[in-house]
């Protein structure tokens, strides 16, 4: 699979005026405590982000996971621990498939040598840590994992650790899973551990860039070597501080329940339009399977409809035949479940 291909991400497929079911941030932005917030914040831009913001964004982490603020990296979003991976100089990286592929896609670019292990939509994508090669001295996971929506065991997750490997999981999800279920944010005993956090999703976020690291100090050091100066602006400093604060988490775990709602009620009605397979998965999205060859033609009579939801061809594993639709509230949903019905029975008849 080419670069581009792997740098296609659901806000391509969610064109303007389309009801959204491509990308998985939920609602259109920030609560009005949050908002209230950032605008505050704004009086402080007029200076460069100091040292001593940063160093407050990541004692608030630190105590929302439990750990140390130097274990702490403060990102501009994930997606720059992504590009900030090849400082690593890995030798080998294995990514877990299907699975999030801008990792990959850095990894490339940057020429590192990059494996498959592909899971198997027969045994529900279940993670074999067996399965990663013993060379490889970089695994990238996701758990949630994206596309698939499925939520790893942590004592699986826990078995690709290895002497002289770094594991990365991308946890972008774990806060929209009721209780955060098979999470390793918080610990320490994993040699070589790196965990990724991105409040992007639960908080509407995707503008401002805004997530952190995990890890032992020496290796968030390793990667954030290449950084230039003032990484993270001010705004989004001061977003990880308000997001990781005891009310805010408590905020998100009911949130997370709600969705958890949503998710199985969106689950039953789209399960029962005839031609939709919809594949197990816990997370705020749901991976769905299409009738051989009609993946193409139902994804553009959806969007003829003003409904984008993602395709699956450009996720190592999938094909043409699978998408990804975010979960949502019931009207739009309904919206949904009509066009697929319509759509499905055009491309049939």
């Amino acid at each position: 699979m080419d670069l581009a291909s792997l740098r296609h991400h659901g806000d391509v497929d969610a064109g303007p005026g389309l009801l959204d079911f491509a990308v998985n941030v939920q609602g259109s932005g920030p609560p009005p405590w949050l908002r209230d917030r950032l605008v505050v914040a704004l009086d402080g831009i007029g200076r460069y982000p100091a040292a001593s913001h940063d160093r407050q964004a990541r004692e608030a982490v630190a105590a929302r996971h439990s750990r140390r603020p130097d274990e702490v990296l403060v990102l501009a979003g994930s997606a720059e621990g992504f590009a900030l991976l090849p400082a690593l100089r890995p030798r080998l990286a294995a990514v877990v498939h299907p699975g999030f592929t801008e990792p990959e896609a850095a990894l490339r670019a940057a020429g590192v040598e990059v494996v498959h292990v592909l899971t198997d939509e027969a045994d529900g994508h279940r993670l074999h840590p067996d399965a990663v090669p013993a060379e490889a001295d970089l695994v990238v996971i996701g758990n949630p994992t994206n596309p698939t929506g499925v939520l790893h065991p942590a004592e699986d997750v826990r078995a690709l650790a290895a002497p002289d490997r770094v594991l990365l999981v991308d946890e972008a999800f774990a806060d929209a899973i009721p209780g955060e279920p098979e999470s390793v944010a918080g610990a320490t005993d994993v040699p070589g551990l790196l965990v990724f956090r991105s409040l992007t999703k639960t908080w509407a976020l995707a503008g401002l860039r805004a997530g952190y690291a995990l890890g032992d100090p020496e290796l968030l050091a390793r990667l954030a070597a290449p950084r230039p100066p003032w990484p993270v602006s001010t705004l989004a400093l001061e977003a990880v501080i308000g997001c990781s604060t005891p009310s805010a988490v408590e905020e998100s775990r009911k949130a997370a329940e709600r969705l958890a709602v949503a998710r199985a009620e969106q689950v039953e009605r789209l399960a029962a339009v005839p031609g939709v397979t919809v594949l197990p998965g816990t997370a705020p999205y749901l991976l769905l399977r299409l009738p051989d060859g009609q993946g193409e033609r139902v994804r553009t009579a959806l969007r003829e409809a003003g409904i984008a939801v993602r395709r699956g061809d450009t996720f190592p594993g999938l094909g043409p035949d699978h998408v990804r639709v975010a979960v949502r509230p019931a009207a739009e949903v309904g919206r949904l479940v009509t066009a697929f019905a319509e759509a499905l029975a055009a491309v049939a008849a």
